[in-house]
This record gives structure tokens, sequence and C-alpha cells, in this order.
């Protein structure tokens, strides 16, 4: 416990509750013990305590400690001056949890122990790894209660604080409880949503007591209530401003104005205390200091380096400032930051060097790289060179963050200007992958300001436009001017940053510069004649080019030759793999449904066996409207609900393409509407128009399928208005001509019917002609009209589109009804009304059916049972009945097997049954409510 905290013990009186103990913490004592109480009861929870520091954050988790009697505690604290080093907070972790780890499954189990450095391999998914932490305390608390309780998270590694805050929003029903403990600060991405209780100062009255509680004489009242103004209810403060206090200001206040403010006065206090202590004292405590890992081996190793003894640590032990034995901690994180910053820049430098010489290169080499940077005075290329391979280590354990620091320091300290701007160029991008773009400019200027070759040049321009995209959403332009200057110089990478620069363009859509994708594509067109060495995906970016800049005459059989040519490509390869999200979106501007559906399976496929979680949802994304349009409603949702689980597990924020999609097609206006209205204000504010396209095309579907034309009209020329995002905003033209053409204003339906012929004509597909046939058919009048309905159902019964297949029926149908051919009409209509209740689009569903009772034909709903499954139980069903164990569930999820297996027992007495084997059955007997989740 830290000095401060140990304030918040009241001496003045004990009482058996425990949560007496620490002087006005009532309230959050018993919070903290019914977290232990609900881990004892086998479920879950996590809390973050956030409060100033010396608010007393560590007297709680001291307290729960005592609290948690019996349950496993692992006790971990974040050390500012460890931040640099991937994963070294979750290595404390992880220690008491390792017996476990041969029971994790293998992706992950391998993913952790490259993280932690046991082993070497491919970069590790931060997700993997934290699926693989969620499962070691899984199976730690299988045999009791775990309490993780992690002190000082501000100071904690980036890599640690994502894994942690990624665990912790996972849990389920396993009896593990986290308590983490920050500074208040602005809400970190990685914690943010988990429940959070602030720490703030103690009340005037509970300050008294703890100042009585302290004072060793009589404390006048104007003394008191001056300190417990000056401390707002601080402990730390309330106790470090007592210890400096005379006797005199104790009993008459002589003297108290020049007790100054609190902030100031604590490092003060713990500063006067350390120049008390003999000078080699000060200069082991520098040595602890300096050294993050807390490794007592470690530090008298370093210490015995520098002439010092452990007779020289008794001095620091005795007035309370250090703990040395097993870890050597400080009393308190102040205690550290006080000795570390209060020492002379030579003492630092000799304790980092001691440090380094002491530390194992062969077991250590980041920590000692680490030591050495520190203990440079200045220039040195074999420091820095040590802390540029020991960047590559770093990241290829996953530890971008350590990995860009690494970087960022090795430019620092490199002597020759021309290797020192390469250096530069490099930190840039890896501080851009690591979230820090400002970070990334400032070694860009540091790289301008070096001489450079071309390469470097244009590799900093590149950094720099990724930057500008990332700061600003839609700004194609620079990515743009950094792949042409890449084209002589680095022609794949050259590729890349066009496909990207396409990819900005189109998700900036409406939103970004009007002639951002014809600039892209007519750069990309150019590019393709000079990057002739071999390449599969060369012809995609030459062939979208000629799509939007010369039509789908031209450029739809370059695209069909690339998509064809890449679904006989292995695409396993990071490059190959980094491809197939723009080469499955192609495959839909083509409407070429088979290689939708051949594309974003595999896509999904390799993404989860390779725990790419950053490509995971665009695949499920394109998966989701894969199926929806096939007709598997029950995968789309599961695909869309995937995504959800991806979002809510990594805190990637992505517009809810999915559920919109699904949503629309099940006909829950009141849902469509919930997701537009909480998911546009973010897209908008990220630059997302292609959000404003998809939400335009899916009002369209919804309003089509009520029935309600003249809204679906209005929402699909919204959504059909930028046609060169392709994708959804063709999609959106073939709703905008059933709503004209059931509207009554087939005149409104003419420039989107030719933008959908000059579409069919290109790619010549049974999906785009069939379309096409359908939408002619609605807007031709009389006999004329019934060879294009029937070539519609021709042609879209040869895909795979059972959607698509069904709505020809229905307008088919409808068109017979107003005809007068009413028993024609009946088998057209039957046709689409079962297609729709199976695949459970029930608006259009009602649609065919109030339609069949127009015929004069009775139509009988399908029973069903009144169970109701959540959104995740229906998501475990599904993944359950497909065959999935309950660690391959767990992993999709992102749950542990145990959680999976408490969902299933609930949902077995939802439904009545017993066992896997019956629940087919149970969702294939009618139309249950649930049914449709799956």
């Amino acid at each position: 416990m830290g000095a401060g905290d140990h304030a918040l013990t009241g001496r003045a009186e004990r009482f058996t509750d425990p949560t007496h103990d620490l002087i006005g913490r009532r309230r959050e004592c018993a919070h903290l013990a019914e977290l232990v109480s609900v881990a004892r009861d086998g479920h879950s929870q996590a809390l973050v305590l956030e409060g100033d520091p010396g608010i007393g954050k560590t007297a709680l988790l001291d307290f729960l400690k005592v609290a948690a009697a019996g349950c496993l505690v692992i006790d971990v604290a974040g050390v500012e001056s460890e931040m640099e080093l991937a994963y070294a907070g979750l290595h404390q972790i992880c220690i008491p949890l390792l017996d476990g780890l041969d029971r994790v499954p293998a992706p992950q189990r391998d993913a952790l122990r490259t993280a932690l450095g046991v082993t070497t391999g491919d970069v590790p998914d931060r997700f993997l790894v934290g699926l693989a932490v969620l499962g070691l305390l899984s199976e730690a608390a299988e045999q009791r209660p775990v309490i993780c309780l992690i002190d000082d998270v501000q100071w904690l590694d980036r890599a640690s604080v994502q894994t942690v805050g990624f665990v912790a929003r996972r849990l389920g029903a396993e009896a593990v409880g986290i308590v983490l403990a920050q500074r208040t600060s602005d809400d970190d991405p990685d914690l943010g949503r988990l429940p959070h209780l602030a720490i703030g100062g103690l009340s005037d009255v509970d300050a008294q007591n703890l100042l009585s509680s302290l004072a060793t004489g009589p404390l006048d009242e104007r003394v008191r209530d001056r300190i417990v103004a000056e401390t707002r209810g601080n402990p730390l403060a309330v106790l470090e401003l007592t210890r400096g206090l005379t006797p005199d200001q104790v009993a008459g206040g002589f003297g108290l104005s020049r007790l100054g403010a609190v902030s100031g006065r604590v490092e003060e206090s713990f500063r006067r205390r350390l120049a008390a202590l003999p000078a080699a004292t000060r200069r082991l405590l520098v040595v602890v200091a300096a050294e993050p890992g807390q490794d007592a081996a470690l530090i008298w190793r370093a210490a015995r380096r520098l002439g010092l003894t452990p007779e020289d640590a008794e001095p620091a032990s005795s007035a309370g400032l250090v703990d040395f034995g097993g870890q050597v901690r400080f009393s308190h994180p102040l205690v550290r930051s006080t000795t570390y910053r209060s020492a002379q820049p030579e003492e630092r430098r000799a304790a980092h060097r001691a440090l380094a010489d002491a530390t194992d290169p062969a077991t250590d080499p980041e920590r000692r790289a680490w030591h050495r940077a520190h203990a440079a005075p200045g220039l040195d290329e074999d420091v820095a060179a040590e802390l540029a391979h020991s960047a590559e280590r770093a990241q290829a354990r996953g530890g971008i963050a350590a990995a860009a620091a690494f970087r960022e320091r090795a430019a620092e300290l490199t002597p020759d200007p021309r290797l020192r701007g390469e250096r530069a160029v490099e930190a840039a991008r890896a501080k851009f992958r690591a979230g820090a773009p400002a970070r990334a400019l400032r070694l860009l200027a540091m790289a301008d300001a070096a001489p450079a070759d071309e390469r470097t040049r244009a590799r900093a321009e590149l950094v720099r436009a990724q930057v500008s995209s990332r700061l600003e959403p839609g700004q194609g332009a620079p990515l743009l001017a950094a792949a042409r200057r890449l084209e002589s110089i680095e022609p794949e990478l050259a590729r890349e940053t066009y496909r990207d620069a396409f990819y900005a363009a189109h998700v900036a859509g409406r939103l970004g510069q009007p002639t951002a994708l014809h600039e892209v594509a007519v750069a990309a067109r150019s590019a393709t004649d000079v990057l002739r060495s071999p390449n599969v995906f060369d012809p995609i970016l030459g062939g979208l080019a000629k799509v939007l800049v010369e039509g789908y005459a031209t450029g739809a059989p370059v695209l069909q030759r690339a998509v064809a040519a890449i679904r006989d490509t292995d695409v396993s390869s990071e490059t190959a793999f980094s491809w197939l999200p723009l080469a499955c979106r192609v495959a839909i501007d083509l409407w070429d449904d088979e290689s939708v559906g051949d594309l974003s399976t595999r896509m999904i496929t390799l993404a989860r066996a390779k725990g790419a979680l950053s490509v995971l949802p665009t695949a499920l994304t394109l998966g989701t409207g894969y199926q929806v349009y096939a007709g598997d409603l029950s995968a789309a949702a599961g695909f869309a609900d995937e995504c959800e689980a991806i979002g809510e597990a990594t805190a990637i924020s992505k517009p809810p393409y999915g559920p919109l999609a699904v949503a629309a097609w099940r006909g829950l206006e009141e849902r469509v509407t919930s997701i537009i209205d909480q998911a546009t204000p973010e897209a908008l504010a990220r630059g997302e128009g292609q959000w404003l396209t998809a939400t335009g095309w899916a009002t369209a579907v919804l309003n089509n399928a009520l029935g309600r034309y003249d809204r679906a009209l209005v929402a699909a020329e919204s959504g059909s208005e930028h046609p060169s995002e392709l994708g959804i905003a063709n999609w959106a033209i073939a709703e905008l001509i059933e709503a004209a053409a059931r509207g009554g204003v087939p005149d409104r339906a003419n420039a989107a019917m030719g933008r959908l012929s000059e579409i069919a004509a290109g790619c010549r597909t049974d999906w785009a002609c069939g379309v096409e046939a359908r939408s002619l058919a609605m807007l031709t009048e009389g006999e004329p009209a019934e060879p294009k309905y029937r070539e519609a159902i021709e042609r879209l019964s040869r895909t795979r589109l059972c959607t698509e297949l069904a709505r020809a029926h229905l307008v088919y149908g409808e068109w017979l009804r107003r005809e007068g051919r009413r028993v024609d009409a009946r088998t057209q209509l039957r046709l689409a009304h079962d297609a729709f209740t199976d695949i459970g689009a029930d608006a259009f569903g009602a649609r065919a059916r109030r339609e069949l009772l127009a015929t004069g034909e009775t139509v009988r709903k399908r029973s069903g049972t009144d169970a109701q499954l959540t959104a995740q139980e229906s998501q475990i069903v599904r993944l359950a009945i497909r065959g999935d164990t309950n660690p391959e569930i767990g992993t999709q999820l992102f749950i542990s097997p145990r959680t999976v297996e408490w969902h299933l027992r609930k949902v077995f007495a939802k439904l009545g049954v017993s066992s896997r084997k019956e629940l087919r059955g149970v969702a294939n007997r009618g139309r249950a409510p649930w049914a449709g989740q799956l």
C-alpha cells in the first residue's frame, strides 16, 4: 500500500466490518465487496476506479485483496517508464495463469506465446492474444474465483491496455472480477465502455477525522480547517502536508500562509524526504526508479556495478519509501516519479547504463536496448542500431506502439543525417500504424530536415498522405500524389496506395471531393500501363478505372477477367489477402453473384483463420450483403451480429451496414429507424458518405416491402444519386424503378432504367440481366410486359439469389392480378409468399399475402412457439446447429467456452430441449418468433 493510501486507514477506531477500515469509503468498499460476491457466485464483472493521484485508489485495491480471501488474486501495477515495452503489463497478469495455457486453443496459445516473447512466429493478432487471456482466466476460474487488480492503468503499455479492455468487455459466465485503477482522464477507447466508479475527495468531516487520526498532539481548529480546505479531501495530500508541519504550525497555525497549493506540495514533501537520505541510498533509488520491471535480481546486479550494497537500502525502507521484498516497489507512484525527476541527468544515465549492462541481451534484448537509449548522452549509432533491431522484434510480437517508440528514439540518436531521415520516416510510419498521427507528422518534419534519396522522400509523402486521410476522411488527393511518386520506385507499394486511394474515395462518397473518384480512376488507369511487373491485381485497378471513366461496356469485361483470375489464385499470402476486399466489392459491381459468394466466403474463412479482426468486419459486411440477396437472412443476421460483437469487443467503430440491411429486408421499421438515427451522426463526423447511400437503399427496400412507394422513391433517389459509388448505389437503382413504377410515376425511373440497362449490357450476368428484365417489365404497359417478367424469372432462377427471384414472382403476380388473371396470379404470388416466409422477409411476405387475399385465396399464417431468444442466444443456437463446438463458437463471438455453455443451458430451458441434437428440430418447427433470428 502506498504512503498516501495508508493514510486512508483510520487509526482512531477499528470496526469488525472491513468497510469501516477506510475512513469515508463505505460506499466504494461496498461496491467492491459486491464485485467479489458476484465472482464467488460464478459470474463476471469489471470496474474502473478513476480518481486523482493520492485519492485512495490503491487503498481500495488493498481492501479488495482482503475481501477476496480464498480467491486467486492477481496483483499488477503499471509503471510509467515501462509504457514503451510491449505486453510488459500483460506478462505480469499471465504469470499466475500459465499452467492453463495448454488448454487454450492452439491459434490463441501461439499468439500469446509470441506476444510474450516465449516463441517467435507471425505477428500475433491482438484479439487472438485477448482471447487467449480470456481463456486462461476462464480456466483458472474453474478452480476458484479470480480477482485481477491492476493499479496505475494509465502507465500500462498500450498493447496490454488494449488486451485488458478486450478481456474485460468479453467476460460472461466466468467467476472473474477485474478492477482497474487509473488517474482521472479523458475516456480511453479501450476502457471507456466499462463501468466506472469515480473516487472523489473525502468529505470535510471524513478529512477532519483522518487528520485527527494522524495527529500526534493537539491540533488547532484553524490549522485543521485550513489543511482540510487546502487538500480538498485528498488523503495523500493530508498525510504529506501534515508530515511537514512544525509544532508551532500545528498548535497555532503560524506560518500556514507559506503552505501554497497542493499541487507541488506533495512532491516537495517526497523530495525533502529523499534529500534526507544518504547519497548512496539516493543513487540506489534512482536505479529502482529507472527499472520498470521491478526485478529485484536485475536491480541488485545493476546496483553492484555502481558499488552499492543491500545496506544502502535500509534508510529508504525505514522511511517507508520502498519495499525491497520480492519485487522492488515504491510505496506510491509519486515517490518513483519524484525520485527519477529530482536526480541529476548524469545520475539517471548512470543508472540506465548499469541496468543495461546487467540485462541479458539474449533473453531480454528489448529492455537492454531501452536502457541503453536512456543512458546515451548524445548521438550514438551503436545504440540507435540496437533500437532499430528491437523495434523489429517488438513488432514481430504485435507491439506496434512499442515498435514505434523504439524507432522514434533510434531516429533521434542516429548521427548520420541521411540514415536519420530514413529512420524518421520508418518511425513516422510506425507511429501512424500505432494510432499517433500527430507524432508521425513531427517525425516527418525531422525527416524533411535531413538529406534523402527519392525513395525515402516518396515514402515520407505516403505516410503524410495516410495521416491526412485519417485526419480528414475523403481526402484522397494526397494518397493519389503519393501513389504517382511511388510508381517508378516501389511499384508494389504504388499499387497498394492506388487501391487505398480508391477505397478512401469510395468510403467518402458524396462527402468527399466531387471529382475524387474520377481523378483516382484516371491516374490508376495510366499507372497500370506503367506497372508492368506481373501482378494478378493490376487489372482490378485498370478495370475499375475504365468503369468509372469510360463506362461498364469498356470496363466490365476487364474486371470480369480480373475477378476470374483472382478466384484461381492462392490468396492466403498477406499481399494477396489485402486485395480480397476490393476484389469482392468489384464482384458486387459486376453483379456476379457466384464470385461474390466465393470471394466473401474465402475472405471470412481466411480472416478468421488469421485472426485478422481489422479485415473480418469488412469481410462479414460483404458476406451479409451476399447472404441477404441469396435469401439466407439467418446467415446474414449471424454475420451482422458477429460484426457488432467485433465492434463491441475491439472498440473499433464501424457503421452497422450489416444490421441495417438485415433489418430492412425483415421489414423491421423501428429497428431501421433506430440504426440510422444512432449511426448517422458518427458516420457524418468521419466523412463516410457511403453510409448515406446505404441508408437510402435500405429505407427504399423497407418501404417497397411495406407498399409505401412514395417514400421508397424518395429514399432510392437519394441512395442512387451518386452512381460513381457503384455497389449499393447500383442496388438502389432497382429500388427506384420499382417504387416509381408501382407508385404511378414511371417517368421518374427513366434515367435509372438507362443506367441499369448500361450495367446489364456490360456485365451480361443473369443477376444484372434478370433485374433489368424485371424492371423493364414494371415500366411496360400491357401484353409486352409479360415476356420480360418471364425472362426475369428464368434468368434469376439460374442465380443463387432467392430474394431477387421471389421479388420477380411477386411483381409478376401483382401484374397478373391487375390484368384480371387471378388463377395465374395466385401461382406466382404463392411462390413469392412461401419464399419470403421461408427467408424471413416478413414485410415482403405480408405484401404477397395481401395480393393473394385480393385474388380470393385463403392464406394461413404459420404457427410457432412463444420462446424468445436474445440476439446472442440466437447467434449461439445458429452456430450450434451448424455443428460448431463451444470453443469454436466462443472464438467467433469473442466469449469463453464456459460462457457459451452457460447460454446454451438457458436456451435449452427456454425451448424445452435437453441437447444440441434437439435444437434443429425446434428451429424447423414452424415460424417461431425467434426462428427468423437463426
